[in-house]
């Protein structure tokens, strides 16, 4: 079940294509703050201004988009103008890695005796420089940061045996999780059948009481409660003023995740913020999705250079699996659907080379030489395939 212990909607997200991000950022300018609920936009301060205000202020990000990481800098810098009295978490900490966080801040690590402290390849793997800048925001102004996360071995051992099989001595402090709401229980059977081993053009169907699939929810309730519970031990028990939480995005879209396990644990007065690049369709903007949008252009019009604008893309959502790394999501039109994958596949092999982490294909994929082909091996159900990505001589289209 490890690869079933990935953010929700995001993941690492190998894409380029312009034209089809292009067409949905309409709905939230570049630049803008709009209120869902509402349909209102927001001037800058007003929404600083109400963020502030908060308790709880959580901001959704797609891991792998370097964009969404400059804006969640951004924000955090405004609100501590606002209001000092402030405390991050990060979803990409588990709570183990506490007392090393206490010592970055401290000030008695460098920047490579902290990543490798954290074990960060390995934990996280997502591009460090991504989140560097925010942790050293924190170190310059002294503002706590908070493991918010679980070891992976615990979501594991959920998605193997259950929840009640966990030793209370072994669950990291976790207190139940608020039952599933029927709109979640249906958004992650969406995402299990994905997995299924399917036969081509064979619905995936499956009955919602499988155990398997129970299993699968209550590892994703248990990651939702361990950061609902570092935001409300922060802003109770450690009485900071506003704690900020730096969380993928599909565990605040809908509401389901953190913020009902945080309305479970108490009264809290909560914002939950989504930056909208036009990765996800205009129809999917609606009330309760997330309380405020910002609007920002797609990432491939960012020219930074930390953007590796000529890097190689194949167009798939990846997260790590027992045998390999696997494909949750193909954008249309891409290299990848071009060669054959489909979602569901894991892939095991690259370039005739094992693979177990997400870096490992990401790495591979982004140094490919432009009209080389690059073989891939994935597993598909019981079957082991054989595919080749053909990298096009001239830039693609895609990107």
């Amino acid at each position: 079940m490890k690869g079933f212990a990935g953010s929700l909607l995001v993941g690492s997200l190998l894409v380029g294509n312009a034209a089809w991000a292009a067409t949905n950022t309409a709905c939230v300018a570049p630049g803008q703050w709009l209120h869902i609920s509402d349909n209102k936009k927001l001037t800058p301060t007003d929404a600083i201004r109400d963020l502030a205000a908060q308790q709880v202020v959580l901001l959704g990000e797609d891991h792998d988009n370097v964009q969404h990481h400059r804006w969640q800098l951004h924000t955090i810098a405004k609100l501590h103008a606002l209001q000092p009295d402030m405390a991050i978490g990060f979803e990409s900490f588990p709570r183990r890695l506490q007392p090393v966080l206490d010592r970055w801040i401290n000030g008695e690590l460098t920047e490579k005796e902290f990543l490798k402290a954290t074990d960060w390849e390995n934990i996280w793997a997502y591009d460090a420089n991504y989140y560097m800048p925010m942790f050293q925001f924190a170190r310059m102004h002294h503002i706590p940061i908070y493991a918010m996360n679980v070891d992976r071995s615990l979501i594991q051992r959920i998605g193997q045996n259950g929840w009640a099989s966990i030793p209370a001595e072994e669950r990291e402090g976790i207190s139940d999780p608020a039952p599933a709401t029927e709109e979640y229980v249906n958004s992650l059977a969406d995402i299990f059948s994905q997995h299924m081993p399917h036969n081509s053009g064979e619905q995936k169907k499956f009955n919602v009481t499988d155990p398997g699939f129970l299993r699968f929810v209550q590892s994703q309730q248990i990651w939702d409660r361990a950061m609902a519970e570092t935001a409300h031990r922060a802003v109770g028990q450690d009485k900071h003023r506003l704690f900020v939480g730096i969380v993928g995005a599909g565990h605040i879209m809908g509401g389901y995740g953190i913020p009902y396990q945080l309305k479970d644990l108490g009264d809290h007065t909560l914002r939950t913020l989504m930056p909208w690049d036009g990765a996800i369709d205009c129809d999917l903007l609606q009330p309760g999705l997330a309380d405020l949008a910002f609007g920002m252009t797609p990432p491939d019009k960012d020219n930074d250079a930390t953007q590796k604008k000529h890097r190689q893309m194949l167009g798939i959502y990846l997260e790590p699996s027992e045998k390999g790394i696997g494909v949750t999501k193909l954008v249309p039109g891409s290299l990848a659907e071009a060669m054959g994958m489909k979602t569901g596949d894991v892939i095991v092999q690259v370039a005739g080379s094992p693979v177990s982490k997400v870096n490992d294909v990401v790495d591979v994929v982004k140094n490919m030489p432009r009209g080389t082909w690059l073989p891939i091996t994935v597993q598909r159900g019981n079957k082991t395939l054989e595919l080749i990505a053909k990298f096009p001589p001239h830039k693609h289209s895609a990107e």
